[in-house]
């Protein structure tokens, strides 16, 4: 299995170096945290918010809210594109930074567990190295780093807050599984 088949979004990429830099990401990302391209699948979305709605770790996965942000923001960035002629968003931008947004989550936590990385730094700040280190561009950073309200880096650009906004609606998605009342989440 290759990166390709666990995020076919990649393929959807226009930029040769956003495609290379979105897939050496992950493979990286998997490979120094001692996992194979095929157990992406497998990875918990979020384990302490997990275990704090009583979500079992097969039931929210890293890959399946990945999908679902890339999607997300692939939906919302076409939507304001259509109604808007002079608008400019580049797609290849936010699908890219859709896809790596959580990357880091696989050096945040080891299954359920935190680990060093995830108790100093947190995935958002660590994904910015996760994606230089891919000679991903600094715009991809910024979304990375501005995805999540863990940080005060409010997104900067169109295509960081339409991934921001992306990650919200895909995590209440989970979160609504636990909980009749999302402000209760």
């Amino acid at each position: 299995m290759d990166i390709e088949e666990v995020f076919p979004e990649i393929e959807t990429i226009a930029d040769d170096s956003l495609r290379t830099g979105v897939s050496t990401a992950w493979t990286t990302a998997a490979g120094i945290n001692g996992l194979e391209v095929e157990e992406l699948p497998e990875v918990p979305w979020l384990p302490a918010t997990q275990r704090e709605l009583d979500i079992e770790a097969e039931e929210a996965l890293l890959v399946d809210h990945v999908r679902d942000v890339a999607s997300c923001a692939v939906g919302l960035a076409e939507s304001l594109l259509s109604r808007d002629d002079d608008l400019e968003v580049d797609l290849d931008t936010v699908i890219a930074g859709a896809l790596v947004h959580d990357v880091s989550k696989l050096y945040e936590f080891d299954g359920m567990e935190r680990t060093e990385v995830g108790e100093l730094l947190g995935h958002p700040y660590y994904g910015v190295a996760v994606v230089s280190r891919a000679n991903l561009p600094v715009e991809i950073a910024h979304v990375v780093l501005s995805h999540s309200s863990r940080t005060t880096v409010e997104p900067a650009t169109l295509e960081a807050e339409i991934v921001r906004r992306a990650d919200e609606v895909a995590a209440a998605k989970l979160r609504a599984g636990a909980v009749d009342d999302l402000r209760e989440a």
